[in-house]
C-alpha cells in the first residue's frame, strides 16, 4: 500500500514538473498559485483647489451624523425614520446577508466535498436461458453504507474562492453603506427643497396682499379721476403674475411631499403635521474636508470598488489551477448481505479507500482562454476604481466650489433685496401721496418677486450644495457602526489571519410603517438592528506615513498664503 501510494505521488509530481508549474514559489507563496492581491494606485489630487480660503478646514473631519449640524430635530427625526423603513436599504442589507450565505456555502469546499450516506433493497431476478444461467433464479439484496470524497487543495483553488467570497462580502457591504449615505443626503435634500417651497410660497403671498392693497388705491385713484385707469390694468396683471406663481409652488410642495413618504418607506400621505412649520436649514459657514487621500478610506463605493478587485484577482488564481492535476482522496465502507438479519456481521463488510487524480488535458485553450478573462476583468476593475476615485474627487470639488460661491451668491441677493424693499417703500409713498405714474411701482413690484424667489432658492442652494459636500465627502455611513473611524476602513488586501470580524447581518422585521405620532414624538434609534461594530484591520502605516506628510505639506503651503495676504 504504502509503495502504490509512493508512486502515486511520484507520477503526480512528474506531471507537475511537465506543466511547468514553478513548485519553489508554490511553496513559497502558502501552496497557492496565481498572483497575489496588491492594491492598485489611484490617482488622488495633492490638495483641494479651494484650499486656501478660510471657510475651508483641512482638518480630519467628522460627518458620522453631519445632518445634525443643521439644528433641525424635524430633520433628525426623518433620517432616523428612513434608516429604518426605507425599502431600498433593506434590499442592500439582504444582499450582505446573500453574500454571506455564498461564503458559507464556498468555505465548506474545503472540507470532504462529497460525505454520503446510502442505503437500498432489491429483489433480483436473474436470467436462466443464457449459456452460463446463474445457479439462484432470484434472491434479495440489502445494503448500507457511507463514502465520502475530498479534493486535497493543493494549488489554493479552494482557499481563494473562500477569500473571494470574503471580499464580495466586503463589497455588499460597501454598496449597502454606499446606498445607506445616498438615502440620507437625498432626504435631507427633500426636506430642504420642501422647505425652501415653504419659504417661496411665503414671499409670493406676501407680495400677493401687498399687491392687493395697491390696487385698491389705484382702483380709489382711478374713480376718482386722479389718475387713469392704466394703473388698475397694470396692477391687475401684476397681481394675477404673482398668484400663478401659487398654484405652481404649491404642486411643487405636493410633490416634495410625496417624495418624502417614498424615502422613508410609506404610503403617501400628508406629512404637514409631522413636518409642521419650518424654516430652510441654516448651514455653518465652514465645513471641514480633510484632504483628498482620506477619500479612499471614507467613501463606501471607492471601498467597494477596491474589494471587487480584489474578489477578482483571487478568480485568476482560481482558473490558474485548473492548469494543474487535482488530487482527490476517497473512502467508502458498507454491509452487503442477502438477508437482512446477516447485514451488519463481519462477513457481509465491504470498504475501499485510496487517491486519484485527474488532470484536464488536451482542453483545446479553454483554460487559458479563462485565465485571459479573468485577467480581462480583472483590468477593467482597476480602471473603474481609479475612475470611481477621480469622479469622488471631482463631486467634492464640485460641491465645495458651489458651497461657498452660493454663500456669496445669498449675500449679493440679500443686499438687492433690501435695496429693493427700500425703492419699492418709497415709490410707493410718491404714489399714494399723489403721482400718477404707476410705472415704477408696476416695476419695482415684478422685480422684487423675482428678488425674493432668487433669494429663498439661493439659500436652498447652500444648504443642498453643503449636502452634496457631505455625501461626495462620504459621511453619513457610520452610523451603522458609530465606533469605526475613518483610520479603520480597509482599504488593502489581507489574507484569512488577517480578515476583520465580519458584521451580523442585518435583520429588518416586518414592522408596520410608524405612524405619524410615531414619528413626531419618539426618537428612532441610531443604530441599525443587527448591525455590530466592524474590527479595525491592521493600517497600512507607508500610507499614514505620506498622508502625514502631506497634511504638513498643505497646511504650510495654506500658512505662507495667509501671511502673504495679510501681508
Amino acid at each position: 500500500m504504502g509503495r502504490k501510494y509512493f508512486q502515486v505521488v511520484l507520477i503526480a509530481t512528474f506531471f507537475c514538473l511537465l506543466s511547468g508549474c514553478q513548485l519553489k514559489h508554490w511553496a513559497t507563496n502558502k501552496f497557492l498559485v496565481g498572483p497575489n492581491y496588491c492594491r492598485p494606485n489611484a490617482p488622488v489630487a495633492v490638495d483641494w483647489q479651494d484650499s486656501p480660503d478660510r471657510r475651508v478646514n483641512l482638518s480630519l473631519p467628522n460627518h458620522v451624523d453631519w445632518w445634525s449640524n443643521f439644528n433641525d430635530p424635524v430633520l433628525n427625526r426623518l433620517v432616523d425614520s428612513a434608516r429604518q423603513q426605507n425599502l431600498t436599504l433593506k434590499q442592500t442589507g439582504w444582499r450582505i446577508q446573500q453574500a454571506r450565505d455564498v461564503r458559507r456555502i464556498i468555505t465548506g469546499n474545503l472540507f470532504p466535498q462529497i460525505q454520503q450516506a446510502s442505503g437500498a433493497y432489491n429483489r433480483l431476478l436473474t436470467s436462466q436461458a443464457t449459456a452460463l444461467p446463474a445457479p439462484i433464479k432470484a434472491f434479495d439484496d440489502w445494503s448500507v453504507g457511507a463514502g465520502l470524497a475530498w479534493e486535497v487543495d493543493v494549488w489554493g483553488r479552494f482557499r481563494r474562492s473562500v477569500a473571494s467570497a470574503d471580499a464580495d462580502v466586503q463589497v455588499a457591504e460597501g454598496d449597502y453603506d454606499f446606498v445607506q449615505l445616498s438615502l440620507i443626503a437625498d432626504v435631507a435634500e427633500t426636506y430642504n427643497l420642501y422647505r425652501v417651497f415653504e419659504q417661496r410660497l411665503e414671499y409670493v403671498r406676501q407680495n400677493i396682499e401687498i399687491q392687493e392693497g395697491l390696487l385698491k388705491i389705484s382702483n380709489t385713484k382711478a374713480e376718482k379721476g386722479k389718475t387713469g385707469f392704466t394703473a388698475v390694468h397694470l396692477g391687475s396683471a401684476s397681481l394675477e403674475a404673482v398668484r400663478s406663481l401659487e398654484p405652481l409652488l404649491e404642486a411643487g410642495k405636493r410633490q416634495t411631499n410625496n417624495a418624502l413618504c417614498l424615502l422613508m418607506g410609506m404610503p403617501t400621505q400628508d406629512l404637514s403635521q409631522l413636518l409642521g412649520d419650518g424654516i430652510i436649514p441654516n448651514a455653518p459657514a465652514e465645513v471641514a474636508v480633510g484632504i483628498p487621500a482620506d477619500l479612499l478610506r471614507r467613501r463606501p463605493d471607492i471601498r467597494a470598488a477596491e474589494r471587487a478587485i480584489a474578489a477578482q484577482s483571487e478568480q485568476v488564481g482560481i482558473a490558474l489551477a485548473d492548469l494543474y492535476p487535482s488530487f482527490t482522496i476517497t473512502g467508502n465502507i458498507g454491509w452487503d448481505a442477502e438477508k437482512f438479519g446477516d447485514l451488519f456481521g463481519s462477513a457481509a463488510n465491504t470498504g475501499a479507500v485510496g487517491p486519484s487524480f485527474r488532470w484536464n488535458i488536451l482542453n483545446y485553450g479553454r483554460i487559458l482562454a479563462n485565465v485571459d478573462l479573468q485577467e480581462s476583468g480583472l483590468q477593467a476593475l482597476i480602471l473603474n476604481y481609479q475612475n470611481t476615485v477621480l469622479e469622488a474627487n471631482r463631486e467634492v470639488e464640485d460641491s465645495l466650489v458651489a458651497f461657498l460661491k452660493n454663500q456669496e451668491r445669498v449675500q449679493h441677493i440679500q443686499k438687492s433685496a433690501v435695496e429693493l424693499k427700500e425703492a419699492l417703500r418709497l415709490v410707493t409713498i410718491r404714489y399714494e401721496e399723489g403721482d400718477r405714474d404707476y410705472t415704477l411701482v408696476y416695476v419695482m413690484q415684478r422685480e422684487l418677486v423675482s428678488v425674493l424667489d432668487q433669494l429663498a432658492s439661493a439659500k436652498g442652494d447652500v444648504v443642498e450644495s453643503l449636502i452634496k459636500l457631505y455625501k461626495a465627502l462620504g459621511g453619513g455611513w457610520e452610523v451603522r457602526c458609530p465606533n469605526a473611524s475613518v483610520r479603520d476602513m480597509q482599504v488593502g488586501y489581507t489574507d484569512d489571519s488577517d480578515t476583520p470580524e465580519m458584521m451580523m447581518a442585518p435583520s429588518h422585521s416586518e414592522a408596520p410603517y410608524l405612524s405619524l405620532e410615531d414619528l413626531g414624538n419618539k426618537d428612532v434609534e441610531k443604530t441599525e438592528a443587527g448591525l455590530s461594530k466592524k474590527t479595525a484591520p491592521q493600517e497600512d502605516e507607508e500610507l499614514k506615513t505620506a498622508e502625514a506628510e502631506m497634511r504638513q505639506k498643505i497646511e504650510n503651503r495654506l500658512k505662507n498664503t495667509v501671511e502673504r495676504k495679510d501681508d
